[in-house]
């Protein structure tokens, strides 16, 4: 049974057009003939004579084999193959198959604009509008100024800073360990107080003696140290209302009694015929009531052995120290006051006694503080030029010889921008109550840094614009260049102040804080007024 070419599927037909022949449709080749000798000569020299050229005659081509029809009919019905080397497929993909591809090529494609395009579109727009509204954006950012810089009414003049609080870790282990103390092991310093039971530093006044001579253990010697010790306690201070402060009023007390600066001066102004070379060290046995020496005297002598102590045969130097009440808050404020006179008339006290036998020196609770605050102080004047020659940098490296080209008054604006970022931000930090501690004196040096950075960035984009363009394309093009730039400064800036604020220390959060508000919110508001005056 043979079908015929018209029952063929369309698809097969055109595969079997388009594959090779089958070797079994072709008639083979009949073998050439063995070649004679005469008749191959024959046929060199028909060959030579005949030539080849343009007039020779056209020689006869062999005839290609006829394929059989019944053979032709017979493959013409079979179901053709693809041939691996036709290079044709099995199969084809259908269409929706290749645009579904299509579309996960160019879905897959990484855009690396995709921040800095709509950062560039934003920021076009904003420079387009300061460049038509140029006097709203200078005169907001002044009176946004005036109006937060109210909040400098706010800060503290002499207010005291807690040094522990400031500089140790905030929730420390060991902070709850002294609470753990303080509530088993209770003190009152205005009736019951021991040195030893106390589990935080109190108030006091130390004063160090030492002796010209090799021992402090002569009579003459302990008299001017009683005369000493009693100068300190007639000292006495008003208060702003005119009442004084005496010492036995801030002292700390044992029962109705102060507690004494050193307690073998002590026992020998109540009796000046003691012996001084017998006494004991460092405990001292006195009518029964046993005395420990071991923090008063110093540069020691011991000679031979009394029970578990030894005879103090000389001492170099001997101090007198003065405890006062700091439990009550309004004990330990007179304390302070008491302190700081101390402090004030000692020198004129130390002249006015001229002892010759002794020498002194003294400190206070209140000494390493006050001691900061100077150093804080003397600091800051250097600071201020540190400021001058920045603000002079800025000016300076804008000049150009071109009075066109020349942006020495767009740096000046540029540096008065950021002197409002200084005073609007710690203005509103001081309005919501922010303390104020001595180190964020230091930090307008910073924020002045970041401003006059972000306002070179600008200027180095004004010049890079085209002059015929019209001042609201011009800052449009200046926005666009320089968004990614201002942006990515701004967010490091924000982020590293803020690993500052998550710090366990009290005083760099309050350093950071106030650096954070102009840093973040205003540093935007500043490049914008600069750039303002670029028109």
């Amino acid at each position: 049974m043979s079908l015929s070419s018209s029952k063929v599927a369309p698809r097969a037909e055109i595969e079997t057009q388009a594959g090779p022949e089958p070797e079994e449709l072709v008639n083979p080749e009949p073998p050439p003939e063995p070649r004679r000798e005469g008749q191959s000569e024959g046929k060199f020299a028909q060959t030579s004579e005949i030539g080849i050229g343009p007039d020779s005659p056209e020689l006869p081509r062999p005839k290609r084999p006829l394929l059989d029809a019944s053979k032709l009919r017979a493959h013409e019905g079979r179901e053709s193959k693809p041939s691996w080397a036709s290079g044709q497929s099995a199969e084809r993909l259908p269409p929706s198959r290749i645009t579904q591809e299509t579309e996960t090529v160019h879905r897959t494609r990484c855009h690396t604009n995709c921040l800095e395009k709509p950062l560039s579109r934003a920021f076009e727009r904003l420079g387009r509008c300061v460049g038509s509204h140029p006097w709203i954006f200078l005169l907001v950012p002044i009176l946004l100024t005036a109006a937060l810089g109210i909040g400098f009414i706010y800060l503290p003049k002499e207010e005291e800073e807690n040094l522990e609080e400031q500089y140790t870790p905030i929730g420390s282990p060991a902070k709850a360990e002294r609470r753990f103390v303080q509530a088993h092991f209770t003190t009152n310093d205005s009736y019951r107080f021991s040195s030893t039971r106390s589990s935080s530093e109190t108030n006091f006044a130390s004063i160090l003696v030492v002796s010209n001579s090799e021992t402090l253990l002569e009579s003459e010697i302990f008299e001017e140290v009683s005369k000493l010790d009693q100068a300190v306690q007639t000292l006495s201070v008003r208060k702003e209302n005119g009442a004084p402060i005496h010492y036995r009023e801030v002292c700390a007390k044992y029962r109705t009694f102060c507690v004494p600066s050193n307690p073998l001066l002590y026992v020998w102004q109540r009796n000046k015929t003691l012996d001084l070379k017998t006494f004991t060290f460092p405990m001292h046995n006195f009518k029964n009531h046993f005395i420990y020496l071991a923090g008063f005297f110093g540069g020691n002598t011991l000679g031979d052995a009394v029970g578990q102590n030894h005879l103090l045969l000389e001492t170099k130097a001997m101090r007198l120290l003065y405890y006062l009440k700091t439990e009550v808050k309004e004990d330990s404020e007179q304390s302070k006051e008491w302190l700081v006179h101390f402090l004030d008339e000692f020198y004129n006290l130390k002249e006015k006694l001229a002892f010759k036998n002794i020498q002194m020196v003294h400190f206070t609770s209140l000494s390493r503080q006050l001691e900061f605050e100077a150093t804080s102080m003397t600091v800051v004047p250097l600071f201020h030029l540190a400021y001058l020659l920045i603000i002079i940098f800025a000016i300076i490296s804008c000049y150009r010889f071109d009075c066109v080209r020349n942006k020495m008054w767009v740096a000046i604006f540029g540096v008065v921008s950021a002197a409002f970022a200084v005073v609007s931000g710690f203005g509103l930090m001081l309005y919501i109550g922010v303390p104020f501690v001595i180190i964020v004196a230091n930090s307008p040096f910073l924020i002045l840094g970041v401003g006059v950075d972000d306002m070179f960035i600008m200027i180095s984009a004004w010049q890079k614009t085209s002059l015929m363009d019209s001042i609201k394309e011009r800052m449009a093009t200046v926005y666009s260049k320089v968004a990614v730039s201002i942006t990515i400064t701004t967010i490091t800036n924000v982020l590293a102040f803020y690993t500052g604020i998550m710090s366990s220390f009290r005083f760099k959060q309050q350093f950071f804080i106030p650096e954070l508000t102009p840093a973040s919110t205003h540093v935007q508001g500043k490049s914008q007024f600069s750039s303002a005056q670029f028109p």
